[in-house]
């Protein structure tokens, strides 16, 4: 059963399509409730629990803690908003774009970074009184981005590694080693699923973390422009 998600558009037919047969359907369906909209369902399904999971679960986040969190799309967002359920003392949104940057802060960041700075790494060390954060959530998926988050943690914190990576990643263990640093990373299981669903169904936890949320539905028979849109958008 692990990673039966990720056979949807690798080992079987994605989910492109009007109506999807989902395989062992009675261990992953929930049903979603009357008040949540189509586009905060879609959230759930795999943003939100990926940058609860992968970032902030296997980062181990504590009271406490100052948590930095590299990137501010979507899963990014989804880790600044759920780091905040451990009652962190911090979380250091880190990107280039000062958008990004402005809407990590409505969605919980205590301070923000812009990674385009000659001087961000003497920014974050500056936020915690120079000992580095507790936890560093990576969440982008290039090397640059997991050498950052291995840079900026603290003796015994943790890297929470969410991005998906095309290339290989240099691993500085020569430094690393003396650092005692725990390193995590893996797919979504939406084991938490049932919880998140009842925090975003209460408002206690919110599911507009994407800028096209609010964008009219999209009709299934404009597909292509639309996956053409979204190509354009990430390049």
């Amino acid at each position: 059963m692990a990673g039966i998600g990720w056979i949807f558009g690798y080992m079987i037919d994605g989910t492109q399509a009007e109506l999807v047969r989902v395989p062992f359907a009675e261990n992953s369906v929930y049903k979603m409730p009357a008040s949540l909209s189509d586009s905060e369902g879609i959230l759930l399904s795999d943003i939100l629990p990926t940058g609860f999971e992968i970032g902030v679960k296997y980062g181990d986040v504590n009271p406490g803690d100052v948590v930095a969190v590299i990137g501010s799309g979507p899963v990014g967002l989804a880790a600044v908003m759920t780091a905040r359920l451990y009652g962190p003392s911090k979380v250091i949104a880190i990107d280039l774009d000062d958008s990004r940057l402005k809407r990590a802060s409505d969605f919980g960041a205590t301070d923000t970074v812009n990674s385009g700075d000659a001087d961000w790494k003497e920014q974050v060390l500056a936020l915690t009184d120079g000992q580095g954060v507790d936890v560093a959530i990576e969440a982008v998926g290039i090397p640059q981005t997991f050498t950052m988050a291995t840079v900026i943690v603290r003796p015994g914190g943790s890297v929470a590694n969410i991005g998906v990576h095309g290339k290989p990643v240099e691993l500085a263990l020569n430094e690393l080693w003396i650092k005692n640093i725990d390193i995590s990373m893996g797919l979504v299981n939406t084991n938490t699923l049932a919880m998140l669903l009842k925090l975003v169904t209460r408002r206690s936890c919110p599911s507009r973390v994407s800028s096209r949320t609010n964008s009219p539905s999209i009709r299934f028979s404009r597909r292509t422009t639309s996956l053409e849109t979204l190509l354009n958008t990430t390049r």
